[in-house]
């Protein structure tokens, strides 16, 4: 996408793949994406990435290690530490990119091993953040296009001045309005918005 929130970009001229179009890039993520650009100036062959849920931190690491030939490390803070501190000394031996995903940076994420999280501490850290409107908007709008649907203009309006910004009630608005659609049989509209949203006027409301 030309807006501000677009395709992920990855260095080196590397080949765009249909897969890189499950990331999109916008205002609170796009630092995080410019780290993993320039993997090869990391002062550390390893980098910890940090967000919320649903904010596509899993598939960014899946295209960053397939880009790159790097290791990804989901749910970091859930793994065995020795197994986490060999896989970091093993990227920082080979000098071959190691990206770690969890929920929170230490020292939040606890570690019983001091020498790992000495390594740690070492570590870069880059955090994707939530979004803002323009990143909601192409969430959405994407969400739709892959099911050959339009989000009309005015249930986006209508959504954006209600919804929480944050990617978990983004994907529970998703939901709601997806069940809705569904169970009507027909296609987005400002009416099945509101309704699914839970605006107690929708039912006297017509989409224009």
């Amino acid at each position: 996408m030309s807006t501000p929130a677009g395709q992920i970009g990855l260095p080196l001229a590397w080949p765009e793949d249909d897969a890189d179009s499950a990331f999109i890039v916008g205002e609170s993520n796009r630092r995080a994406v410019r780290h993993l650009d320039h993997w090869a100036l990391w002062p550390v062959a390893i980098t910890l990435l940090t967000g919320p849920r649903k904010s596509g931190r899993s598939t960014l690491g899946r295209i960053f290690a397939r880009k790159c030939g790097g290791t990804l490390i989901d749910d970091a803070d859930l793994a065995e530490e020795e197994a986490l501190f060999h896989a970091w000394n093993a990227a920082q031996a080979e000098r071959r990119p190691l990206l770690m995903v969890a929920d929170e940076p230490p020292p939040r994420w606890e570690m019983a091993l001091p020498d790992l999280r000495s390594r740690m501490a070492a570590t870069p850290k880059i955090v994707l953040g939530e979004p803002d409107d323009a990143l909601i908007e192409a969430l959405v709008e994407r969400h739709y296009a892959r099911r050959g649907l339009v989000f009309p203009a005015n249930a986006m309006a209508w959504m954006l001045r209600r919804i929480e910004r944050s990617h978990y009630a983004v994907h529970r608005a998703l939901e709601a309005i997806d069940q809705a659609a569904f169970a009507r049989g027909g296609g987005v509209t400002l009416a099945l918005v509101r309704s699914a949203l839970g605006d107690k006027s929708a039912g006297s409301l017509k989409a224009r």
